[in-house]
């Protein structure tokens, strides 16, 4: 990112993911539109100095890392933060059913075993954060952080997936038309 109307073509297409990813997480609205822009300004001031390989990736962990900070400087209480985590890991939907599972193992495959088996423990075995932690002998805060890659890994995952669905959907859709109408 060299030009101004790249840096452009990334704030908005950014922006809005990034602002509801901090008011997620911090639930103020002014310290999450201070956190984006303090990114952003961020990104256009070191453009030069800085390699980045996956820029969303980049901007996710710089504002958790800015969400962090402020944490910090302002001597909140980070309990909130991990409160707020632990109940979008509670708030996942826990799913039992043998064909779903069937359907995901691929998907768990790729996960790293260690995030694979807390993301089992949690969903198929029903057990807590606090359970899983003291069974594996890790801290809580592993567990999450743990437990929110795994989750985000198949949400993605099945994001791209569901792309693919909806294009072979659309491609058998209209070849069927075709065959119709010759």
């Amino acid at each position: 990112m060299k030009t101004t109307q790249e840096f452009e073509k990334i704030y908005s297409n950014y922006w809005e993911k990034l602002y509801a990813f901090a008011f997620k997480m911090t639930g103020d609205s002014n310290l999450s539109k201070n956190i984006i822009q303090d990114v952003f300004t961020n990104l256009w001031e070191r453009k030069s100095e800085i390699e980045i390989i996956s820029i969303e990736s980049f901007l996710f962990r710089a504002v958790k890392n800015h969400i962090l900070k402020s944490y910090r400087e302002q001597k909140f209480n980070t309990s909130e933060i991990d409160d707020t985590i632990e109940k979008l890991i509670e708030d996942t939907p826990d799913y039992s059913d043998i064909d779903f599972i069937a359907y995901l193992n691929p998907l768990l495959d790729k996960l790293p075993e260690k995030r694979r088996e807390i993301l089992l423990m949690n969903k198929l075995q029903e057990m807590n954060i606090e359970q899983i932690a003291e069974e594996l002998q890790l801290s809580k805060q592993t567990v999450k952080n743990q437990l929110s890659s795994a989750l985000s890994q198949i949400r993605l995952e099945l994001t791209q997936l569901s792309w693919l669905l909806s294009a072979l959907i659309t491609t058998s859709f209209l070849l069927n038309v075709c065959l119709k109408i010759s």
